[in-house]
This record gives C-alpha cells, structure tokens and sequence, in this order.
C-alpha cells in the first residue's frame, strides 16, 4: 500500500527549509530499517541532502542550495 501525505510549509526562513529536509531525511532512514520506505520529493531536495550528509573532511563539495 502507498500513501501520500503532503506539508504545506509557511513562514519558514530560508535557513530552516534545508534543515527541515536533512530531518525529513534522517527520519525516512530510520525507518528503513522497519520496512518503511519514505522518498522525498521537494526542489533541490537531492543537493540539499548530499551537502548534509557530506564528510567533514570534504571541502570540494559547495553548497549549491
């Protein structure tokens, strides 16, 4: 069975949106391991994930947010 559920976000700054879809991110890999499968789709979800989940040591990945 699929579901959908969809967030309408107001008055967020432009500061929280990346870090709201890193905690969406988080939570859609904690509960893989329970079977649940949780894509997210959101505009520039995919660079905004791959700059925060980047090593520390990485310095040649820019934040393209």
């Amino acid at each position: 069975m699929s579901r959908k559920i969809t967030l309408n976000i107001t008055g967020e700054s432009s500061r929280q949106y990346p870090l709201l879809v890193l905690e969406l991110n988080n939570m859609s890999k904690a509960w893989k391991r329970f079977g649940v499968a949780i894509k997210i789709n959101s505009p520039s979800s995919e660079k905004i994930i791959r700059w925060g989940n980047r090593r520390h040591d990485e310095r040649n990945i820019q934040p393209e947010i």
